[in-house]
């Protein structure tokens, strides 16, 4: 039985919401990868973080990752944060994006997505976070 919002609330004090994606058909696939153990990291641009936009991950703290009609689908628990350039980000974090075969593909999407969502730049900072899944709440 799913919990409900105020059950999710308790058993998970704080725990910001959010969601993978900027359209539905992308955070829906992103979901597909979390829950398939594909994806185990994400990454933000840096300026989202310094304009309010996100927040600064924090390692061991809980997020609900949300559906795009706003129902909560995942529980992530941050294991590890970097900020780095976005030309700085290797292939092994890319591929723990679990969204591309190789950095060069990786790089082409996130440089197209990053565009989309206010800018780009190769020089750009770039909040990388590996996460593991708590609870999945479909």
């Amino acid at each position: 039985m799913a919990l409900s919002i105020a059950a999710l609330d308790e058993k998970y004090p704080n725990a910001a919401r959010f969601r993978f994606g900027d359209n539905r058909e992308l955070c829906t696939a992103l979901l597909a990868l979390t829950r398939s153990g594909a994806k185990t990291a994400t990454c933000t641009p840096y300026r989202d973080i310094e304009t309010g936009k996100q927040t600064m991950p924090r390692v061991g703290h809980h997020d609900i990752a949300l559906d795009w009609d706003g129902v909560p689908a995942l529980v992530i628990e941050t294991t590890t944060i970097s900020i780095c350039r976005f030309d700085e980000v290797d292939e092994e974090f890319a591929l723990s994006e679990g969204e591309n075969n190789d950095l060069a593909g990786w790089r082409t999407d996130h440089q197209i997505y990053f565009e989309r969502t206010g800018g780009f730049s190769p020089d750009m900072k770039v909040v990388c976070e590996r996460f593991r899944v708590i609870e999945d709440l479909s």
